[in-house]
């Protein structure tokens, strides 16, 4: 099936559905720990409800939330389309558009009263429903379309970035509109990004140091598993005296389980090593986002 040019297969089914459970569990978050709670949300949401207060409070000007927020997002929406992936882009339109239906319909109960568990357990629901929609090529729009444009330009992960941001936001809502909220509200932020920084691994790099006698193999079950180079060097056993190969990649985390099953097939008595790596200069391939 074809919408705007662009194929669509089972396999895209099965991410909308994945898109929709991350949207209705955003959107738990939302009813059942941000508006109980009264925190401030993250992103274009923190940005559109403080505009949006600020022109009422200020200059006695009523703009509507959703209005803010919806421009905002169909502003970044063209870019990223244009500049990430079509689909991904799609995806996040989905996400954002249903998550907004789901918070409309969707009743808020208090779930506590303290706020301290709002904004951390609200904020572990937060970054996991996230999580879902990244881990599938979809983003709640905002500015996790800026955190993936970055992330995707430089290879490593600018969630803290937005972290910042979000955070620089919550502040100005503090002093405007009072602090204990907003204190909260950062808290929530900070526990959701973690839960972000940890799950998704996109962006993140991993060292593999090989130490194999069949190298050929190995080499071919890597590259046929993942694009990226290979370095290799010849090495001899310290104590057994026996030549072998070094083979060194860095790959994305999320290819590190797939690289490391075919590699085992190939030679069963391989020896890895594993590191994170902090960032990559030079030419290292990416896959795009479609």
């Amino acid at each position: 099936m074809k919408i705007f040019n662009i194929n669509f297969t089972k396999k895209d089914i099965r991410i909308v559905i994945l898109v929709l459970i991350s949207s209705f569990m955003f959107s738990i978050s939302m009813n059942n720990f941000i508006k109980t709670g009264n925190l401030y949300p993250a992103g274009y949401a923190g940005i559109s409800r403080l505009v949006s207060q600020i022109l009422y409070s200020y200059f006695n000007i009523n703009i509507s939330f959703s209005l803010i927020f919806m421009t905002l997002n169909v502003i970044t929406t063209i870019f990223v389309f244009n500049n990430l992936g079509k689909k991904f882009a799609i995806y996040s339109i989905i996400w954002y558009t249903s998550s907004t239906f789901f918070t409309s319909v969707l009743p808020s109960s208090s779930i506590t009263d303290d706020l301290l568990l709002i904004s951390i357990f609200g904020g572990i629901l937060n970054g996991i429903a996230i999580s879902i929609a990244l881990r599938n090529n979809a983003s709640s729009g905002g500015t996790d379309f800026i955190a993936v444009y970055m992330s995707t330009k430089y290879n490593k992960p600018m969630f803290n970035s937005m972290m910042t941001l979000n955070v620089c936001i919550l502040l100005i809502a503090g002093y405007l509109f009072g602090w204990d909220k907003a204190l909260y509200s950062i808290i929530y932020q900070f526990t959701s990004t973690q839960v972000i920084n940890s799950l998704h691994n996109r962006y993140k790099l991993t060292n593999l140091f090989i130490i194999t006698e069949k190298s050929k193999e190995v080499a071919d079950a890597f590259y046929a598993t993942c694009r990226h180079g290979i370095t290799k060097i010849n090495v001899e056993g310290k104590h057994s005296k026996r030549s072998k190969t070094l083979l060194f990649s860095t790959i994305n985390s999320y290819q590190l389980e797939d690289v490391i099953n075919a590699i085992k097939k190939a030679d069963p008595s391989v020896f890895i090593s594993i590191s994170q790596s902090e960032r990559v200069i030079g030419n290292y391939y990416q896959k795009p986002l479609e």
